[in-house]
């Protein structure tokens, strides 16, 4: 039996996102049904295996489950079969498992969801901060590099 990941959700009308917290996982498997059954299971930089099972309060679409990978964490963008809010992540009424928490930086409610400019049909279009080489989440920050490119150097 392995050891849970810290685990940030946030929805749209059609998809939910998962963030898993895992830095440098290796063997990442992520399993998604249409009854909503949603498993995830990787290998931690120490070789602990980590790994977790939801069913989500609806079905999902399997075939728009996708999955990208960082060096601190794993993106999941779980398409949801129909669309609409959900009342809660998981179909279970008890109170979630304390590795599952809102991800307030991906957050969207349901009324500002039209109003929104980063919402719209693609995956892409959700910014995820801090998952790359490139991007240290800090935006708009000048690091050294950077400053010396605008100084000329």
């Amino acid at each position: 039996m392995g050891r849970h990941p810290e685990v940030l959700w946030a929805q749209r009308s059609g998809k939910v996102y998962l963030t898993v917290s895992l830095p440098d996982a290796k063997d990442i498997s992520v399993k998604c049904e249409a009854e909503g059954f949603f498993s995830f299971s990787a290998v931690g930089v120490c070789g602990e295996p980590f790994n977790f099972t939801l069913q989500f309060y609806g079905n999902i679409a399997p075939q728009g489950c996708k999955t990208k990978t960082g060096l601190r964490n794993i993106l999941c963008s779980i398409e949801k079969e129909e669309k609409g809010w959900w009342k809660r992540l998981l179909r279970s009424e008890e109170k979630p498992a304390p590795y599952i928490k809102v991800d307030w930086n991906k957050w969207c409610d349901e009324d500002d969801e039209e109003s929104d400019s980063n919402v719209g049909s693609d995956d892409d279009d959700i910014v995820y901060t801090g998952e790359n080489e490139d991007s240290s989440g800090d935006e708009g920050m000048l690091y050294l590099p950077d400053l010396e490119k605008v100084r000329g150097k």
